[in-house]
């Protein structure tokens, strides 16, 4: 091998490697981000539901508050639920988002309220879950999406209220209130939340998220390891 093509072959080798380590250190440094985020979402998880003054007063400094859980007291207009699709327990059917208007100052707060089976979209099939007057109920706050998470997820059929990604702006939109009386965030009902009948079921907020960054971080500084020893391998075999 000439000495230019054994330059060029060692800038490939040294180039490979550069970039296997450092798309293996990007993978330990997103096992840190998510194991803190894993533990901060345990520790709000776990807290005392706060009222929402106290939710939003952090959200001044520009603190993320997902996950934290509020106690919010108000009563629902249920002729303006929202469906979004969903599948709880391996059953299909749908979470009920459903405008509640806060007792406190007269804003509006989507609550997802929980799961109904595919046969109860309609509100007659559980009378006995649509609660009137005030209540008072605990939940998680989460945020609202900026945009579609994916091409693959349907577009929302809003003539059959039919949610397949939780669009903030069209549930405020369809249901005809002014944006600006509308609290920019949604709160699932926890599993204290027991609604007569019980439908919808509450508590169905998801708290596992995927962390598979050590098994990526080990793939490639395995890759890593594999390309050194191969042109070991084949450097002390080459022949002068």
């Amino acid at each position: 091998m000439s000495l230019i093509k054994r330059i060029a072959t060692g800038i490939v080798l040294l180039l490979a490697l550069a970039i296997l380590f450092s798309l293996g250190t990007w993978q330990v440094k997103r096992l840190h981000w998510k194991e803190g985020l894993l533990a901060q979402i345990e520790a709000r998880r776990s807290a005392e539901p706060v009222d929402l003054s106290v939710i939003e007063q952090a959200q001044k400094t520009g603190k993320d508050q997902e996950y934290a859980r509020v106690r919010v007291t108000g009563s629902f207009d249920h002729a303006h639920e929202r469906h979004f699709f969903a599948t709880h327990q391996g059953a299909s059917g749908f979470y009920i988002y459903t405008p509640m208007m806060l007792a406190a100052d007269g804003r509006v707060l989507f609550v997802n309220r929980g799961f109904v089976p595919y046969e109860m979209k309609q509100q007659q099939t559980r009378p006995a879950g649509q609660v009137t007057g005030d209540v008072t109920i605990t939940g998680y706050l989460r945020n609202r999406l900026a945009e579609k998470p994916s091409s693959l997820v349907p577009d929302n059929d809003l003539a059959k209220n039919i949610f397949y990604w939780k669009d903030w702006s069209a549930m405020v939109e369809t249901v005809g209130l002014d944006a600006s009386s509308v609290l920019p965030f949604f709160v699932d009902a926890d599993d204290r939340v027991k609604n007569p009948g019980g439908f919808p079921l509450g508590g169905v907020t998801q708290f596992d998220l995927p962390n598979n960054h050590l098994q990526y971080a080990l793939t490639w500084y395995g890759l890593a390891a594999a390309l050194v020893a191969v042109s070991g391998i084949m450097l002390f075999r080459r022949k002068p």
